[in-house]
């Protein structure tokens, strides 16, 4: 079964995290999480209360980090997953996580990105030319890294499907599934349909 490489840390969006790590396990592959240091994660859950102006912040799931950032060999994973959250904001400055993202993008792998993700692929570079969605408030973000923001549930350019954010999730895993089933495909077994 192809492994997926997730890149998670502290204040990951939990909906960002849950709902495409359960949708590669129920497709048949192996989904690995990597994060600056292998240890429980703290994610959290953003959601919008009646006359604030952005979104709050509120404490949500654990979960652990299979290993570090560090440790990542990426020629090991088929395909990439960035959600979003906070953790960008941090994770975008790890020169792990710039190597391990990068080699992704340079190898033509899948990659899938939602929300906030963005902000970590546009000092790279790796928005230039691409036609990505995003988190609204991001759209600067991705102009100024030379993308072209879409507000859409699931852009597709080539083999990177990006989303708004976790009320995309039916659309944008739908895409990136269809983009892995033809990129890196779940081997069947000889019983299996």
């Amino acid at each position: 079964m192809p492994k997926i490489l997730i890149i998670a840390g502290d204040a990951t969006e939990d909906l960002e995290f849950f709902y495409p790590y359960q949708r590669l396990l129920e497709e048949g592959y192996e989904p690995r999480i990597a994060a600056p240091t292998r240890k429980k994660l703290q994610f959290v859950v953003h959601d919008f209360v009646d006359n604030f102006d952005t979104y709050v912040e509120r404490e949500g799931h654990s979960w652990p980090a299979d290993l570090a950032l560090a440790d990542v060999d990426p020629a090991e994973y088929a395909a990439l997953v960035l959600p979003g959250g906070r953790a960008p904001e941090y994770l975008r400055n790890d020169p792990d996580y710039r190597r391990l993202v990068s080699h992704f993008f340079d190898a033509d792998k899948p990659v899938a990105h939602i929300c906030h993700a963005a902000i970590t692929l546009a000092p790279l570079g790796l928005l230039k030319g691409r036609r990505t969605a995003a988190y609204p408030a991001c759209a600067p973000d991705v102009e100024m890294g030379g993308g072209t923001f879409v507000d859409d549930s699931a852009v597709v350019d080539g083999k990177v499907v990006s989303a708004r954010a976790w009320n995309d999730h039916p659309d944008w895993m739908r895409a990136f599934m269809d983009v892995l089933r033809e990129h890196a495909p779940v081997k069947k077994s000889a019983g299996e349909r």
